[in-house]
């Protein structure tokens, strides 16, 4: 049996640590340097625009009083906890699994870190054709998807 088949799918919580760092710096970045609903064309499909999102994935809830914020990290930190745990059981050498396992803590944490900070998720990497606009999202939203299709 391999080295990498006897440790747990924990060794796989770099993967997280990138794509946090990503996000973080990333959300960083454009709280910086542009302010709310600035938009920077960068291709003819492809803008940075800046939000606030107060709900879940497309503005889900995002017009409710409140309440989603705190339904929403608990949602979060139960799944982190979950994903953690069964990181813990997978072999290291399950890679689809535990890689996809890491990217979505990554994404929950990420965006749980700002819902908890400023009461809301930051997003900014718009895309778009013509009249259809792509609702904006960010790096957690990003290695969430990624990760749920792995």
């Amino acid at each position: 049996m391999s080295k990498l088949a006897q440790k747990s799918g924990l060794v796989w919580l770099w993967l997280s640590l990138l794509f946090l760092v990503a996000d973080f710096a990333s959300k960083t970045l454009v709280v910086n340097t542009m302010n709310l609903r600035d938009s920077i064309d960068i291709l003819p499909f492809f803008n940075l625009t800046y939000v606030h999102n107060y709900g879940a994935a497309f503005s889900f809830l995002s017009d409710e009083s409140g309440w989603q914020r705190w339904f929403l990290s608990a949602i979060a930190i139960t799944i982190s906890a979950l994903l953690i745990w069964w990181l813990k059981r997978l072999p290291a050498s399950n890679k689809v699994l535990c890689g996809a396992y890491s990217l979505v803590l990554a994404g929950a944490i990420g965006n749980l870190y700002d819902r908890m900070y400023y009461g809301y998720v930051i997003d900014f990497l718009h895309f778009y054709y013509e009249n259809w606009h792509f609702p904006a999202f960010n790096i957690a939203d990003s290695a969430i998807c990624v990760g749920a299709a792995l």
